[in-house]
């Protein structure tokens, strides 16, 4: 996986984590365990009751045995969403 990363660096990612957090930010580095450094991040929060909140993070760091997920998100395109529109079920862990 990680030399997959390589590709993402610099890029924005978005990263769903096994306790089903979503953070949202631009890639600078990881390492071979899969520790991923984001900058300029935030955790979008899901609610089925009221929109996406965003809750700014800044330069954080998740540790690669949390990381379940993690994909390119397409600029653009995100910024189109109105995540105050949104309205879903909070992901739930993941159990082994």
């Amino acid at each position: 996986m990680a030399s997959g990363l390589e590709s993402y660096v610099n890029h924005t990612v978005s990263i769903i984590t096994s306790d089903g957090r979503n953070f949202i930010g631009t890639l600078k580095g990881f390492d071979q365990t899969i520790n991923l450094i984001l900058d300029e991040s935030h955790e979008r929060v899901y609610s089925t009751t009221q929109g996406v909140e965003q809750v700014v993070l800044g330069l954080h760091i998740i540790r690669g045995d949390n990381v379940a997920i993690v994909g390119e998100i397409d600029d653009e395109m995100d910024a189109r969403l109105d995540l105050s529109t949104i309205r879903a079920d909070p992901l739930s862990s993941i159990t082994h």
